[in-house]
């Protein structure tokens, strides 16, 4: 089993699911808490000596119901209960208010703890790892420059000329690959607006860099390389006797950021930590929206017509598509929350999904920056797939370890739609 995709599926799972860590000296006899009170610790089983419930939980994420190792032991014990996974420890919470309590929590009440596998590949300065004002600050400068016109312009422009460069090479005598597609186009998108990088030479290397360390095979040194063309950007963006009043991309927003605590290395290391969206959610967002599209008909149709009328007003008016518009789409953006609710490892019944539980993106300051630029790409995307083809899906199923992904990457047939 690659161990860096077992690490990032249980990341996954933070998007419905609060792993607790109790410390302790890695007992579980009391969870302590800052303000010196202790509490019962929840019902539960700490399984094998050493191995915890690890073998259960695993052997479930490879069923066809990955949230059987949950329910099981919800009907046990309740909604939150103690276990023990990946040799840690664990306090799991599958209630949607004591989920929600511990992601708008301070952080001084609840800190983030992953195994030493992930600290040792993410580095302790990731922003996934790190806690208190360096994360506040790293967090808020991202966070702002992300829900920025200018930098939701800049996604939809490029967005929009990636995914026709893409659609231009379709032909209808071959299965077009979803989940290799938008993995291609997402990734491009994300390293421009992460370090201004274009499509090229330097862009491929970095992408097949960043498999490597995504799959495992090789994560540390693939990591390092990376980090060392990044690091080459930020030095040249230092040297640059020229300053952007308008920053360019999240480099030149931390570097225009005059603490000393972001230096070079925290910099380079985040954003090859950023770009983990890029590879692995968002592409995911866009292929189980097509999923989902082509298992309901009249989702698709509905869809469809609601994004034609759009292109149609816009070719009449003589207006280019700007970003407001894709996301003005009511079906469009209920079809992306569907797809949201479907994707989860838990999949949530839809009587509990009201906007106040159902937070895919996380919370409070652990709330993902890019959120909102999520659901701008799956809209641009959908909206140009449906407006310029008809298509048939082939057979696939979800296989959701050690990442959630489509068993034969999504095929398609298209057929161009007549102008």
């Amino acid at each position: 089993m690659e161990m860096m995709s077992s690490l990032m599926w249980i990341l996954a799972l933070l998007f419905c699911i609060v792993f607790l860590h109790v410390k302790g000296k890695g007992k579980l006899s009391n969870l302590r808490w800052n303000s010196k009170t202790s509490c019962q610790l929840p019902l539960g089983t700490l399984g094998w000596p050493f191995l915890g419930e690890t073998i259960d939980f695993i052997s479930c994420a490879y069923s066809d119901r990955p949230e059987s190792f949950m329910d099981r032991r919800r009907r046990l014990y309740g909604k939150v209960f103690k276990s023990h996974i990946f040799g840690t420890p664990t306090i799991v919470s599958t209630d949607a208010e004591v989920s929600r309590f511990v992601l708008q929590s301070d952080a001084k009440a609840f800190v983030p703890f992953y195994p030493t596998s992930l600290t040792e590949l993410m580095g302790k300065s990731s922003i996934l790892l790190i806690n208190g004002s360096l994360h506040r600050k790293i967090h808020g400068l991202v966070g702002s420059f992300f829900k920025s016109p200018h930098l939701k312009h800049q996604i939809t422009r490029d967005m929009q000329s990636y995914v026709q460069q893409a659609m231009d090479k379709w032909r209808d005598d071959q299965p077009v690959f979803i989940q290799d597609e938008t993995k291609t186009i997402a990734f491009q998108v994300l390293v421009k607006a992460l370090v201004s990088l274009n499509p090229g030479e330097e862009m491929e290397l970095l992408k097949k860099h960043f498999q490597e360390f995504i799959s495992g095979l090789m994560s540390l040194p693939a990591k390092k390389r990376m980090v060392k063309i990044v690091q080459k950007i930020i030095q040249s963006r230092r040297n640059s006797s020229r300053s952007a009043t308008v920053p360019r991309d999240v480099v030149d927003v931390l570097l225009k950021d005059a603490s000393e605590v972001l230096t070079d290395d925290v910099i380079a290391g985040n954003m090859i930590d950023m770009m983990i969206p890029g590879e692995d959610s968002v592409p995911l967002l866009m292929t189980l929206a097509i999923k989902y599209l082509s298992d309901c008909p009249p989702a698709l149709h509905q869809l469809t017509e609601e994004n034609l009328k759009l292109k149609r007003l816009k070719a009449q008016n003589g207006e280019p598509l700007i970003w407001s518009d894709y996301l003005s789409l009511p079906f469009t953006q209920s079809v992306i929350t569907e797809t949201l609710r479907m994707g989860n490892i838990i999949i949530g019944e839809k009587d509990t999904m009201s906007s106040y539980n159902f937070t895919p993106f996380g919370g409070g300051q652990r709330l993902c920056p890019g959120l909102d630029l999520a659901r701008l790409e799956a809209s641009i995307f959908l909206h140009h797939f449906v407006t310029n083809f008809r298509w048939v899906a082939e057979e696939d199923t979800i296989v959701n370890f050690p990442t959630v992904r489509m068993k034969k990457r999504m095929p398609v047939w298209v057929e161009r739609r007549e102008e």
